[in-house]
C-alpha cells in the first residue's frame, strides 16, 4: 500500500501541475489589469481573480477548502495577518482568501519566473532576505502597503516549519509592524498543507481537505513587539495544539 500511495500521489502531482498552469492560463490576462488600476482597488481585483482561479484548481485536484472566522475582519479596519507556515502551497491557498484586498511578503526569487513571476510580484511585498538593503526596504514596502488600505500577510517563521512542533520561532518583522503602525493582528491557521505535500517527498501531492481558521483579532496597542509577538504566538500554538487536525 506504501508504494502504491508513493505511486499515486507522484500521478497526482503530475495532473495538479498541469491543471495549476491551465487554470492559471485562464486568468493571467484578466488579473493582469490590475496593474492599471489605482489602489486598493487594483489589488482588491487582482485577489478577486486570485480566489476565482484557487477555487477552480482546489476543485479539480480534490482538494475541499473550509474557511472560518472570516467575521473577524472588522469591514473598514486594516489588519495584519500572521499564519503559520507548512509548505510551499500556503501563500497561494491563504491569501485569496483573506477578506478585502491584501499583500503577501515574498522571496523575489519567484518573481523572476517568466510570465508567473508578473502574477506573483503585484500580490507580493518582494524581499530578498538575503540583502540587508532589501531586508531594510520591505519594512517601508508594507507600511505603504498598510497606509493604502491593504492587509499584510507575514509567515512570522519566516520559512516553512519542518520540524515537529506546531510552531517555529517567530521573527520580529510583522509585530513591529503592527505596534508602530497601530494595526491589530489577526492569526490565521492554516491546516493539511503539510499533508497535501509532504517537504520530505519530491514531487508528490496528495488530495487533502484544506482548512483556513482565521482567529479573533489581537490588539497591538499598548504593546512592545516582543510582548505583541509572544502573545500571538502563544494564542496560534495553543490553537494548534487543541483543534488542529493530524498531519
Amino acid at each position: 500500500m506504501k508504494v502504491l500511495k508513493e505511486i499515486a500521489g507522484r500521478i497526482w502531482a503530475l495532473w495538479g501541475l498541469i491543471t495549476f498552469i491551465f487554470t492559471f492560463s485562464i486568468i493571467f490576462l484578466p488579473s493582469m489589469l490590475a496593474y492599471i488600476i489605482p489602489e486598493p482597488t487594483g489589488t482588491r481585483y487582482f485577489i478577486w481573480w486570485s480566489r476565482v482561479w484557487i477555487r477552480m484548481w482546489l476543485f479539480l485536484v480534490a482538494c475541499p477548502l473550509r474557511i472560518k472566522g472570516q467575521e473577524n475582519f472588522e469591514k473598514g479596519k486594516v489588519y495584519v495577518v500572521t499564519a503559520n507556515h507548512n509548505s510551499i502551497i500556503d501563500p497561494t491557498l491563504s491569501c485569496p482568501f483573506i477578506p478585502g484586498p491584501n499583500k503577501t511578503i515574498a522571496k523575489d526569487f519567484y518573481a523572476k519566473i517568466p510570465i508567473f513571476g508578473w502574477y506573483y510580484a503585484r500580490g507580493s511585498v518582494l524581499i530578498n532576505r538575503k540583502d540587508d538593503k532589501s531586508r531594510k526596504e520591505s519594512y517601508w514596502k508594507m507600511k505603504s502597503v498598510l497606509e493604502k488600505g491593504i492587509h499584510m500577510s507575514i509567515y512570522p517563521e519566516g520559512t516553512r516549519n519542518r520540524t515537529k512542533e506546531p510552531l517555529k520561532k517567530f521573527y520580529d518583522g510583522a509585530f513591529r509592524l503592527a505596534v508602530e503602525n497601530g494595526k491589530d493582528i489577526i492569526p490565521a491557521i492554516l491546516m493539511n498543507t503539510k499533508k497535501a505535500l509532504p517537504f520530505e517527498k519530491t514531487f508528490f501531492f496528495w488530495p487533502t481537505r484544506f482548512e483556513i481558521h482565521f482567529l479573533p483579532p489581537v490588539a497591538s496597542a499598548e504593546k512592545t513587539t516582543q510582548d505583541l509577538k509572544d502573545e500571538v504566538y502563544k494564542i496560534m500554538e495553543n490553537y494548534l495544539r487543541q483543534y488542529m487536525l493530524p498531519e
